[in-house]
């Protein structure tokens, strides 16, 4: 790769590569508050290259490659090229993280104690955390929650925050331009744009803490509060997790624990505000 980017990302690192100089351009400008790799080496390798030679100028696409890979994948304009770096890391994350139970949840953290959300895409747990890291919570990342196998703490991975669509504005309004990526039209999942976490979240991402609460949003229902039960919470944490089976017993104990210590609830809501209400609620309430 001609152009390349390394950076850490809470306890993992990755190296960016691109045969297009412009997508490593814009993604240092967004990941500048961002260390380098503590060693040098980074855990992962991303790589941003042309479906075939000739794409590299003629109607440029862009294929993710890297240490893990989908064959299979769509490759992307060279306009999404940030939208497939992205990607590629999550995919990296996806495939290759053995050191925590990675949950496909959002999490953010106030004093000294973690809220955990997770749900199908689409319900809104990112848009929620972003706009909880706007009112005083440290975001701990909208992509994946890592869970300490030994300990139980989360540790953040506060990567740039994907808002997509109706979500796009929302943030618009609470957060400084400054901070925002461009606007990547037409995506596979519609309007998108990446909004660089605050500083405080960067400054700490290496901090953990106990998870002091689960849920489980869902967005544009009734405002309403669930309960759920320890069976229906574990099945459900499984099903969110991409490294659940290959880290056998380990993860099974440290899913079991995360249970039987954090409530765990499901709510709806129509409206961010709405949904920060009921957060805030909840954890005054102690969940």
């Amino acid at each position: 790769m001609m152009y390349s980017l390394s950076l850490a990302i809470g306890p993992a690192s990755f190296r960016i590569g691109s045969v297009w100089k412009e997508p490593i351009l814009e993604l240092q400008r967004l990941y500048a508050a961002y260390p380098a790799p503590r060693d040098g080496i980074a855990d992962f390798t991303v790589r941003l290259e042309p479906e075939k030679p000739w794409r590299k100028w003629l109607r440029p696409s862009v294929r993710i490659g890297g240490d893990y890979m989908l064959p299979d994948a769509a490759p992307l304009p060279l306009e999404q090229a940030i939208l497939a770096a992205e990607m590629g890391m999550n995919l990296q994350m996806a495939l290759g993280w053995r050191r925590h139970v990675l949950l496909h949840a959002s999490c953010v953290e106030r004093g000294g104690r973690a809220l955990v959300m997770t749900g199908a895409s689409g319900s809104g747990k990112s848009t929620l955390a972003a706009m909880l890291g706007e009112r005083g919570w440290r975001l701990m990342g909208d992509e994946f929650a890592l869970l300490d196998l030994e300990s139980g703490e989360i540790f953040a991975f506060p990567r740039l925050i994907s808002l997509k669509n109706g979500a796009i504005k929302v943030l618009e309004g609470e957060a400084g331009t400054d901070r925002f990526g461009p606007l990547l039209a037409g995506t596979p999942k519609g309007d998108i744009r990446h909004l660089v976490p605050r500083q405080d979240a960067i400054g700490r991402m290496t901090e953990g803490a106990p998870p002091a609460t689960l849920l489980f949003p869902r967005f544009g229902h009734a405002a309403a509060v669930r309960p759920m039960t320890r069976s229906e919470t574990f099945v459900r944490l499984t099903q969110a997790s991409t490294n659940y089976v290959a880290l056998g017993e380990a993860a099974f104990v440290a899913l079991s624990r995360f249970v039987d210590s954090v409530p765990a609830h499901a709510i709806d809501y129509e409206s961010g505000k709405q949904a920060v209400e009921l957060v805030e609620r909840l954890w005054a309430e102690g969940a």
